[in-house]
């Protein structure tokens, strides 16, 4: 039969922040060890013109929210200014159930979300009636890429809602555990934090000797290019569908 506890002894490093806990518990069910170093991390930029842009909401037709992270950041600006979300009549684009279920606690409902939570299938799949479509808002970070704005056969306007910035300490602490920990799987979210560890860790570790999960096929694409082996990737790109992924790919059969 199967073991119940596929991931016994296994440290699983998550390089992003996850918004719930859920995915740590998942891993210590599985038998591992969670173990939370970011190497990015996001905070809602605030601006002397976010009054005048929530203002301008309510003149979009789209709204497109592409993280968890922009919907925490336009929910602070939304409570510090004491706006009510009934102001902002429009449709709401998501990438990703978890994005839309932060957007519907704040009191959107979600009209769209693509099959698969990448940006790039998103620019593929969104197609609305003409008479949805007359102007759209990319609610973005910082170091967001250019491919809602560009690849969107339509003008996109952009607000830059949160910024994202290096955490060199967890790059050491992460360093120093590749180095001293033999059986570790290092979790990856985003390019960004792939990035960071290309440039902070890797150069001191090498891409080889643990396991390497990337959430999505743009993250993997990442990896690959840093020189990386990607040895788990979900097909539902989430992370809990990612440590599931995991556990199934280390699962073994005991007497």
């Amino acid at each position: 039969m199967k073991s119940s506890k596929p991931l016994h002894h296994q440290t699983v490093v998550f390089t992003g922040t996850p918004k719930s806990q859920d995915v740590f518990e998942m891993v210590k069910e599985y038998g591992g060890v969670p173990v939370s170093l970011p190497l990015i991390q996001v905070a809602e930029l605030v601006q002397s013109t976010d009054q005048l842009r929530l203002d301008a909401c309510a003149t979009y037709d789209w709204l497109i929210f592409t993280s968890q992270s922009a919907v925490a950041a336009f929910g602070e600006k939304l409570k510090r200014h004491d706006f009510s979300v009934d102001l902002i009549t429009a449709n709401i684009a998501a990438i990703g159930t978890r994005t839309a279920a932060a957007l519907e606690e704040i009191g959107f409902s979600v009209q769209f979300i693509p099959t698969v939570f990448s940006a790039d299938v998103f620019v593929k799949e969104f197609d609305p009636v003409e008479n949805d479509l007359r102007r759209l808002l990319f609610l973005r970070g910082t170091i967001a890429g250019p491919t809602i704005s560009e690849e969107l056969p339509f003008e996109v306007d952009e607000w830059t809602v949160y910024e994202t910035k290096k955490v060199v300490e967890n790059a050491g602490k992460l360093t120093g555990l590749l180095q001293t920990e033999k059986d570790v799987s290092v979790l990856f979210a985003s390019p960004s934090a792939v990035q960071i560890f290309a440039e902070e860790v890797a150069p001191h570790t090498g891409w080889e000797g643990y396991t390497i999960g990337a959430i999505g096929h743009v993250t993997e694409r990442a990896l690959i290019k840093e020189g990386a082996s990607v040895d788990v990737r979900p097909d539902i790109y989430t992370l809990k569908d990612l440590v599931d992924k995991l556990a199934n790919r280390k699962d073994v059969t005991i007497d």
